[in-house]
């Protein structure tokens, strides 16, 4: 049984204990949240191969105290060639393979943007310490995890078209078992080469070119003169205001605006008791509001059809709720988006808060591992259309789609959460629990990231867009549901990994800091 984990000198939490490790003593040794977030984020790209790596794509939400919180977006967009002529003959953008490759991964860009704020907080730790856990799990091997064997079992079937794929994650034409050892020397190098030449390098320098020739050569889109041009950018955050407290998350294009619309919308529901009928169906029903909006306004940031921050006005949000019967679901399914991702969390002993997220799209993104440098692809320019009149329609330069949201939330008495999870359809859903459960009808913070979940829709590649319930629901709840029109489909799992991996940190103003990790995941927190 999971209790919360309280410090009073820093913490972080990640779905891989290594990675959280890895956070941990960066903070130990005096470095701040972002340089801890940093050090994190390149250990997890390289002991959670399967669900991110350095060629994918990620978002951050800052905290000072003091201050306004900051976003910075680390999405690639569409390489110069993607045109939908480029994908003549194909009804879709393939899902795996060279052709899936086609947008930059921005998430080393994201970690430059981030260190160049976090730069006027005092001496910046040298960059080859922070790249230095990483360096060494890839250099003296990685040990499988279980969710890892399981994906390349279930997903290898998908990767004929995926050069690198095999050699990478099977070596030797076998699964790699649970516990055993998996080295990745390119990986290993480009890491000692950003830790060299800086992370600039990865777009501008030799291991930019090194990518964008070998991704030309293997078929892809992108070129080299792409990744040169990809920067992440600052962005304002989103925010909405609910009982005693004030919300934060990531702009178009990502659905942070859905995470939002759900608390905004389940905030005037009047809900008494948390885990009653009243509490899950209201949140599915905000779910359904949210999700509508969101399939009808998020897309690049550029070509918006909408202002994304009109939805978040108290009338609008009011509006929507008064749309949610109370006793009867709403007709579904409408379309969903599968994803999968790591989310992190970091609070330093100065009060300092990240909340971050990092992502190939689905498991192993495109599959396509390049063999000069190790590197992972990501898919997440599949969420393109090639329907010139759709709201995601390919186009050259065009930032995707994206499920990843961290979330940051300031309360109203001074406490800060770092909150978030990968998922998905489910990242919005599993926000709005853990934030309900915590800040709405307190719960321990523990509890509410390990009470039961549930998934409107579908992620890590069901087909189906039911309600799925974790098998700890109680069975009269799951019967009220079902009498309420809602399509139910029990999970055998207790803690089902399609619930996705969430975690929580906590800063109170007496400078204590609560932090829970999710039972589902291979994470801990890891405080000072």
């Amino acid at each position: 049984m999971l209790k919360t984990v309280y410090s009073a000198n820093g913490m972080f939490v990640a779905p891989h204990h290594q990675a959280a490790h890895a956070g941990r003593d960066v903070l130990r040794e005096g470095g701040n949240a972002v340089e801890a977030m940093v050090a994190a984020a390149a250990s997890i790209a390289t002991v959670y191969p399967h669900m991110n790596s350095i060629g994918g794509d990620g978002f951050w939400l800052i905290h000072e105290p003091g201050k306004a919180p900051v976003a910075i977006d680390a999405c690639g967009r569409a390489a110069g060639a993607a045109t939908r002529g480029f994908y003549q003959g194909y009804e879709a953008i393939p899902s795996r393979g060279p052709l899936a490759a086609l947008t930059s991964a921005g998430t080393v860009a994201g970690w430059q943007e981030a260190l160049a704020i976090a730069g006027g907080w005092g001496k910046p730790m040298p960059l080859a310490r922070l790249l230095a856990p990483a360096i060494n799990q890839a250099t003296r091997g990685i040990v499988v995890t279980e969710s890892q064997a399981a994906l390349t079992a279930a997903k290898s079937h998908q990767m004929s078209d995926a050069p690198g794929f095999f050699e990478t994650f099977m070596p030797g034409g076998k699964v790699p078992q649970p516990g055993s050892l998996m080295k990745q020397a390119a990986l290993a190098n480009t890491l000692e080469q950003l830790a060299r030449a800086g992370l600039d390098d990865f777009y501008r320098g030799e291991l930019g070119k090194a990518m964008g020739d070998e991704l030309s050569r293997l078929g892809s889109p992108l070129t080299a003169a792409d990744l040169a041009s990809c920067r992440a950018m600052l962005v304002s955050p989103l925010q909405v205001k609910v009982r005693g407290a004030r919300i934060f998350n990531l702009p178009p294009p990502t659905q942070g605006l859905a995470s939002l619309i759900i608390l905004g919308i389940f905030d005037r529901l009047g809900v008494k008791e948390a885990e009653s009928f009243d509490y899950i169906h209201g949140l599915v029903e905000a779910t359904k509001q949210a999700f509508r909006v969101r399939d009808r306004l998020v897309t690049d940031p550029d070509r918006l059809p909408g202002v994304p921050s009109d939805y978040l006005s108290p009338e609008k949000l009011a509006a929507m709720a008064a749309d949610i019967d109370p006793a009867k679901a709403m007709p579904w399914p409408d379309p969903a988006s599968p994803g999968d991702t790591i989310w992190m969390g970091c609070i330093d002993n100065a009060g300092r808060a990240v909340s971050f997220i990092q992502s190939i799209y689905w498991e192993f993104g495109s599959g396509v591992v390049l063999k000069d440098t190790g590197i992972n692809w990501q898919n997440r320019g599949i969420s393109f259309s090639l329907k010139p009149g759709a709201l995601q329609a390919l186009e050259p330069g065009r930032k995707p789609f994206h499920t990843l949201n961290p979330a940051l939330a300031h309360f109203d008495d001074g406490r800060v959460m770092s909150y978030g999870t990968m998922g998905g359809e489910g990242q919005p859903q599993t926000q709005a629990m853990v934030f309900s459960r915590y800040a709405l009808f307190n719960q321990g913070l523990q509890q509410a990231v390990t009470a039961p979940r549930w998934l409107l829709g579908r992620t890590w590649g069901d087909t189906s867009t039911t309600l799925k319930l974790e098998s700890r629901i109680a069975p009269g709840l799951v019967d009220e549901l079902k009498a309420a029109g809602h399509v139910v489909e029990p999970l055998n799992e207790a803690f089902s990994d399609t619930m996705g991996h969430a975690g929580a940190l906590v800063l109170r103003p007496d400078g204590v800091i609560e932090g829970a990790a999710d039972p589902r995941s291979d994470g801990c927190v890891a405080g000072l």
